[in-house]
């Protein structure tokens, strides 16, 4: 998992709890504040096209902890 993933999960998590299930548009822009008290502002859209698109190369693991939060993978 690169040094993204945790900020980008995180904002998917944000997200759900917020909106519910992961259906973001695409140019969305999620802002999370991180432990640090920066803000920051991935791009939670694409990231979650991304995931989605990749679904067959992510570990079971990583599948259940999207699924927890609301993915829709398709």
């Amino acid at each position: 998992m690169d040094l993204q993933q945790p900020l980008d999960y995180a904002a998917a998590k944000q997200y759900y709890e917020r909106e519910g299930p992961l259906r973001a548009p695409r140019k969305h822009v999620e802002r999370i504040v991180g432990e640090d008290q920066d803000e920051r502002q991935p791009r939670l859209g694409a990231w979650i096209s991304n995931q989605r698109s990749r679904a067959g190369t992510l570990t079971p693991e990583r599948v259940e902890q999207l699924s927890a939060i609301g993915m829709r993978w398709t």
